[in-house]
């Protein structure tokens, strides 16, 4: 869980300086990337501890 947040605050900070910054939306679209990335990291996480071994 804190990798997921580590990678959604540095999205947001990504996001936030590419959108001030001028000329710098590559920030911005990285910012998303790492966004993205951090939502299917916590969906495959909540996907893998949600099975029960089978008897």
């Amino acid at each position: 869980m804190v990798l997921f947040l580590f990678l959604l605050l540095v999205a947001v900070v990504l996001g936030f300086i590419g959108v001030l910054a001028e000329g710098s939306l590559y920030l911005l679209i990285i910012g998303v990337l790492v966004a993205v990335v951090a939502v299917l990291y916590l969906g495959m996480k909540i996907r893998r501890s949600g099975r029960r071994p089978a008897r």
